[in-house]
């Protein structure tokens, strides 16, 4: 994070399918302990789907904790078994997550349906997070930036000026995510300056403004390292976000604001 940014950094932790009601209330509480030790960082926590109201309610409305959604049905409403609408989300929560590689490559979603998806996150007002990242195989046959501007252009073309300033985008490899290989700093800070100038494509003034995380195997020990890079602005942390210490550990050695 280049000094004198304006950009807060911002750590977001993705518990996936994971815990119960009881271990929901725990990590959170313990999420919250450890972001009042920095207030110069945004932190969030994106809980199963179900854990929205009584989270909501249990952090209260001036939590410093960022209450978020894994996930949402670009429809307002309808007969879509299974799915959730971003207005049914809304009221719980203060930033929503799309586009994150579990969703492309286990379930098939394409990036035109990601759109979609941002263009609901967009309707209901809350801050988005789009995931972005290369599968291994993208990696090893040198497309790994072409793969990512495909991505963005697709999901950001067009959009006001206003709606990008909102954005955050967190650039998590596939190969990286719960492999335990987490890409090397210099990775990670050549992809984020890469979709920042993606983003000046866009919008010179909205690139400047729009943080960009790194996920993918970050914990306690390579966080600080991985947060180096001057276009990088904090993570999104899948098992790490489990583990209260671990977590912690992360928040601590997020980029200073």
């Amino acid at each position: 994070m280049t000094q004198g940014s304006t950009r807060i950094p911002m750590v977001v932790g993705n518990w996936k399918m994971h815990t119960s009601l009881e271990e929901a209330i725990s990590l959170a509480d313990s999420t919250a302990r450890a972001a009042a030790t920095r207030p110069d960082v945004e932190v969030g926590i994106l809980p199963p789907a179900m854990w929205l109201v009584p989270l909501s309610r249990h952090l209260g409305l001036d939590s410093v904790v960022l209450l978020g959604a894994q996930d949402v049905s670009p429809a307002e409403s309808g007969a879509f078994t299974g799915d959730i609408a971003a207005e049914m989300v809304a009221p719980y929560t203060r930033i929503i997550l799309t586009g994150h590689s579990e969703r492309r490559h286990l379930h098939g979603e394409r990036d035109e349906l990601v759109r979609a998806k941002l263009d609901a996150i967009y309707r209901v007002g809350r801050v988005p997070i789009l995931a972005v990242g290369e599968t291994e195989r993208e990696r090893q046959s040198g497309r790994a930036r072409q793969v990512v501007a495909r991505q963005l252009g697709i999901a950001l073309e067009g959009r006001p000026p206003e709606e990008l300033r909102q954005l955050v985008v967190a650039y998590e490899p596939v190969w990286a995510i719960g492999t335990g290989a987490a890409a090397t700093a210099g990775d990670a800070s050549d992809m984020a300056t890469m979709i920042r100038n993606e983003l000046r494509r866009l919008d010179a003034d909205a690139a400047e403004r729009i943080r960009i995380l790194y996920g993918g195997s970050v914990n306690g020990d390579n966080a600080a390292e991985l947060f180096a890079g001057p276009d990088v602005d904090g993570g999104l942390i899948g098992g790490a976000s489990l583990r209260p210490d671990e977590f912690a550990a992360i928040i601590a050695a997020a980029p200073g604001a």
